[in-house]
């Protein structure tokens, strides 16, 4: 069943859209992670342009978060002090990346630099995940105790001026650290499409060194808001929203992500983690081949039907 996108002026299978929505979150209920960072390369794959991707992923990762953190915030795991912090420079990182955004596309160069961003990201963090999936197994497989991590914040937000006490998290730092990691968090939702929890929890715990049992509440809680007003920033200045992309994606990752959670149960956290980090890389191998492969026609001409 094709449909037409209005927005990215192109018709699409439906039920492949919809069953790709499922494949991301299955495996965003299977991992505990957000999926968004492999919205947009999944949707690049399958012919949308990266712009829209971008743009309609951002959408769908603000709805698909709205009851997760809701969930968290019920149960007392959310952080609201840190996470308005969060929020307000998230808030201000997404202003950034709408401005760098509009040029990049003005310049022609915004296909590009997605691919580039996603590349190093993604291949950043799936090397981080397989190391320390691989050394856990390892440990394990020799007997040896898994040692819980300290909990502290880095030298550098030790340096920083003004310091408040944030007690749901157990930390006393400056809040220039925690709205500086939104702000950075937030030009990288609006140029990457993505809630940025994959970056901002491992932040939130080895640079603030915040409690683990509020860190992903607090991410889900600023991702709420930020995707968001990424979103708007998208529909009102460059027009890339497409709300039917973005639909048809959320209706199967809400069935996927149950389906996912369920499938997580039987499996060891440290083999999940080591699944993801392959697939992540694969994912990132596959953009960088796009990004450096010639293609077969250098050259395509387009002619448009009046």
């Amino acid at each position: 069943m094709d449909l037409y996108l209005p927005i990215a002026e192109m018709s699409v299978n439906a039920l492949l859209i919809v069953a790709l929505g499922g494949l991301v979150g299955f495996l965003s209920g299977m991992f505990g992670v957000g999926g968004g960072f492999l919205t947009t390369p999944l949707l690049i794959f399958t012919g949308i342009p990266p712009a829209i991707a971008v743009a309609s992923a951002a959408s769908q990762v603000t709805g698909s978060s709205v009851s997760g953190a809701l969930s968290y915030l019920r149960r007392g795991q959310v952080d609201v002090k840190m996470g308005l912090v969060l929020v307000a420079g998230g808030l201000l990182g997404s202003v950034l990346g709408s401005f760098l955004f509009a040029w990049l596309k003005q310049q022609g160069q915004v296909d590009v630099t997605i691919g580039i961003v996603y590349v190093i990201f993604l291949g950043a963090v799936g090397l981080l995940m397989l190391k320390d999936s691989i050394r856990l197994i390892r440990q394990q497989a020799r007997g040896e105790p898994v040692r819980a991590r300290v909990r502290r914040h880095h030298p550098l937000v030790a340096a920083l001026p003004m310091r408040m006490r944030f007690p749901r998290s157990g930390v006393y730092i400056s809040p220039l650290a925690p709205f500086l990691v939104g702000a950075g968090v937030g030009v990288l939702t609006v140029i990457m499409g993505v809630g940025g929890g994959f970056i901002m929890v491992p932040a939130m715990l080895y640079l603030l060194g915040m409690a683990a049992g509020v860190v992903v509440g607090t991410s889900l809680f600023q991702i709420v808001f930020v995707t968001a007003v990424a979103t708007l920033l998208h529909a009102t200045q460059s027009q890339t929203v497409d709300i039917l992309l973005a639909a048809l994606l959320l209706l199967g990752g809400v069935v996927g992500a149950q389906l996912g959670a369920r499938a997580a149960q039987g499996l060891p956290p440290e083999r999940l983690r080591l699944f993801l980090a392959l697939l992540v890389l694969a994912v990132a191998i596959r953009l960088l081949v796009g990004l450096t492969w010639t293609p077969a026609e250098l050259f395509s001409i387009q002619t448009a039907v009046s």
